[in-house]
C-alpha cells in the first residue's frame, strides 16, 4: 500500500476561516498593520513634533 502522508505540514485553520471569504481579508489587514505599526516615524516627522511642543509650551510659559 502507498503512502499516503503529506511531507509538507499545511498551516491549521479555523472553521471560520475555511468558511468566511472575509476572514483571509481581515488576516491580511491585520498582518500589514502589524507590520506598518514596527516601521520608524521619518524624522521629519519628529521634527514637526518637536517644533508643535516648542509652539505649545511658548503659549503657556
Amino acid at each position: 500500500m502507498a503512502d499516503t502522508t503529506d511531507p509538507k505540514p499545511r498551516p491549521v485553520l479555523q472553521r471560520a476561516e475555511t468558511m468566511d471569504p472575509n476572514s483571509q481579508i481581515v488576516s491580511k489587514l491585520r498582518a500589514f498593520y502589524s507590520a506598518v505599526e514596527q516601521e520608524p516615524l521619518p524624522d521629519t516627522f519628529l521634527d514637526l513634533l518637536q517644533q508643535l511642543d516648542t509652539v505649545e509650551k511658548a503659549r503657556k510659559g
